[in-house]
């Protein structure tokens, strides 16, 4: 999810701990729905293929992208698997979960996981009590339809730096997203944070030298495998090495959303224009050996653009 907006965003346990823990419990889950409506993503995991992210990396979407005039959920989820897509990801809680299910049953199109409602409005970070607990109570809510559609992920955003200082909004959102980690585990649904314009562990007006060491920091502080990262490789290549923010991330990174930028033009761009250098994106996920979900986060449309938006990750990718 673009920055303020969407898009045209005790000792801590180490990095690969959290990965190999999640690869061995949610993502399984998300594998094993995959191959239930596509055995051969999973044989493609084994394949001597020339690009090493071939087979590993698994594309998904919004449910906002997919914009057919009439079309019930089922026909939506249809259009986008027809454009080359494996999963999407919905928004949560509101759903019907049962037309949800009929969805997945009618397309053989599997949910991934969902993007927490009102997340930008009911923060974690707000100075107000009851304002924090209502968004424990949506998160939550979240966190259980999510599961129950099969998803396995809920994206969040935790709040905002004009609620307070750092030390504030950090203390905040730490406290009241905790209370939902045990939740997160009984269920099998990670908490996955996006780094966003948010003007929280970045500066939002500092260059384009900044790391993600307060990412880091932050995540490490829940001191769970069920909390870790969102990672938008478009949000903060303004900011800084997207390719080196993914090294230092490594395996707090759950799952990926995608969009282009041009530090030229300051704006974001469709995947693939603009300056932001996929190729070292490309040679840091190899690098930190990332398998998952990939997330289109881009303006959308019928078939014919979500198959160019399809088309845009293969190449970048080197997913074809």
């Amino acid at each position: 999810m673009n920055a303020e907006n969407p898009s045209p965003d005790h000792a801590s346990p180490s990095p690969l701990s959290r990965r190999q823990f999640l690869r061995h419990s949610a993502s399984s889950v998300a594998v094993a729905g995959i191959a239930a409506a596509a055995p051969s993503l999973v044989a493609a995991e084994s394949a001597t293929v020339s690009d090493p992210l071939k087979g590993r990396i698994f594309k998904t979407l919004k449910i906002g992208m997919v914009r057919v005039k009439g079309a019930s959920l089922a026909d939506r989820f249809k259009v986008a698997k027809e454009a080359g897509f494996q999963g999407i990801e919905l928004s949560c809680p509101g759903n019907d979960v049962d037309e949800v299910k009929k969805a997945i049953a009618e397309s053989g199109l599997v949910v991934d996981g969902s993007v927490c409602a009102e997340h930008w409005k009911v923060r974690h970070t707000d100075a107000d009590p009851a304002v924090r607990a209502k968004a424990l109570e949506t998160l939550k809510g979240a966190l259980r339809e999510t599961k129950a559609v099969g998803g396995h992920t809920v994206l969040l955003v935790v709040g905002h730096g004009d609620d307070g200082t750092e030390e504030e909004i950090w203390k905040r959102s730490v406290e009241n997203i905790s209370q939902a980690v045990p939740l997160a585990a009984e269920l099998g649904v990670a908490i996955v944070i996006e780094n966003v314009w948010n003007h929280f562990c970045y500066d939002h007006d500092g260059d384009s030298t900044q790391t993600a060491d307060k990412f880091v920091r932050y995540v490490d502080e829940f001191n769970s495998p069920w909390v870790g990262m969102h990672f938008d490789i478009g949000n903060h290549w303004k900011y800084g090495s997207m390719g080196d923010w993914i090294r230092v991330l490594g395996k707090r990174i759950i799952k990926l959303d995608v969009k282009g930028f041009s530090r030229e033009k300051n704006k974001f761009m469709k995947i693939g224009e603009g300056d932001l250098d996929f190729a070292d994106v490309r040679k840091a996920l190899i690098e930190i050996n990332y398998h998952g979900w990939l997330a289109a986060e881009v303006g959308g449309g019928g078939l014919e653009r979500l198959q160019e938006v399809s088309a845009n990750l293969d190449r970048e990718f080197g997913l074809a």
